[in-house]
């Protein structure tokens, strides 16, 4: 970093620094390079650097980045994560100086060219952006925002402590998580890809919207960020139907050459895609509907095999519901399979809550 970059400090009171030193450090292990020593930790990604430190019963925030926009997302990053690691205990976050921004600068308003069904139970809508390259490379994973049916959108800005300030009330905005599936840079277009959750009585307002959605419909996307495209010679995928976007697009972008093996489980053979790309592919389709009444975690067990048949090199990649997802990570905790070398997130809970 140099002498020309953005500065920012800011002050954090926890219950317990150390505790949230821990948390913070094992969180953000998985996006960024983490160093730690002491009391001191020392994140680095491609936003720029953050020391924290505790002092005095306190956390002391200095980051540094590179450009003013970057130096907002990670106080917005930050912060939000340290709202979350709180979890709901006292805790108080100032910064040197208020933002200088209104409006969030990875926010992009965009609108639904078209929408269709790729299988019986996912449904892609295809939106127009002003500047894709943002989306090129990189992350893949966004927060769609879609404004109240009928009213003027009102996006999120920020609040003094470095948090989103998002609408509320009338205007309060539905927020969800997706995939950015492809980029189409001639057209200017994105695709995200909308599993349409086959379960009766349950509220799916993001499968609703892609249901619904008209050319013309005006949205925002937030992002990208985090969910990175794997960069290695040898790549295991592992995943449901919630993390096939994110596979399809792994594979479609991977280098030629690159040796993939896939294992997706999907309700029936109807919900299988063609995976177009130059690597060298194979593929094992799980079928849920083909199982039998007194098999479980299937899934599971064809990952752990894999991983058990993968070699140190190969980057594991798997995203699924989230007491798979435990499993996977203790199994490759056991086999000690370096971090920088895997991506372990889970995408949805089994709960019929979740949308």
């Amino acid at each position: 970093m140099n002498a020309a970059n953005f500065k920012l400090s800011g002050i954090a009171v926890p219950v317990s620094p150390a505790d949230m030193l821990d948390e913070i450090c094992e969180h953000f292990v998985e996006h960024a390079e983490v160093e730690r020593k002491d009391d001191l930790a020392v994140l680095r990604s491609k936003l720029g650097v953050a020391h924290i430190r505790i002092e005095k019963a306190q956390l002391l925030i200095e980051l540094d980045c590179p450009t003013r926009e970057m130096l907002h997302m990670s106080r917005t990053i930050l912060a939000e994560h340290l709202f979350y690691f709180a979890e709901g205990q006292p805790f108080e976050l100032t910064w040197s100086e208020p933002t200088s921004l209104s409006v969030l600068p990875n926010l992009h308003e965009v609108q639904v060219v078209s929408a269709h069904d790729v299988t019986p139970h996912m449904r892609r809508v295809i939106f127009s952006c002003a500047d894709v390259n943002p989306f090129v490379g990189g992350d893949m994973h966004v927060r769609l925002l879609v404004p109240p049916k009928g009213k003027p959108p009102v996006w999120p800005g920020f609040r003094e402590d470095g948090r989103i300030a998002w609408p509320e009330g009338e205007n309060e905005l539905l927020v969800r998580v997706y995939t950015i599936r492809a980029v189409d840079c001639d057209r200017g277009e994105l695709w995200i890809d909308f599993l349409q959750h086959p379960v009766p009585g349950v509220s799916t307002p993001g499968a609703d919207f892609a249901r619904d959605a008209q050319p013309g419909d005006a949205v925002a996307l937030l992002g990208p960020g985090a969910g990175g495209l794997p960069e290695a010679r040898s790549i295991l995928l592992i995943g449901d139907e919630s993390a096939l976007p994110a596979i399809a697009r792994i594979a479609a972008e991977a280098a030629a050459g690159t040796q993939i093996r896939a294992i997706i489980e999907v309700e029936d053979k109807d919900e299988e895609q063609v995976l177009l790309t130059d690597s060298l592919l194979n593929v094992r389709w799980l079928h849920r509907a083909g199982y039998r009444e007194d098999t479980a975690d299937v899934l599971v067990s064809e990952a752990k095999a894999a991983i058990e048949a993968a070699d140190d090199e190969t980057f594991i990649w798997a995203a699924c519901e989230k007491k798979d997802i435990r499993a996977i990570k203790a199994d490759l905790k056991a086999r000690q399979h370096d971090r920088s070398k895997m991506y372990v997130a889970w995408y949805w809970e089994r709960d019929p809550k979740i949308a």
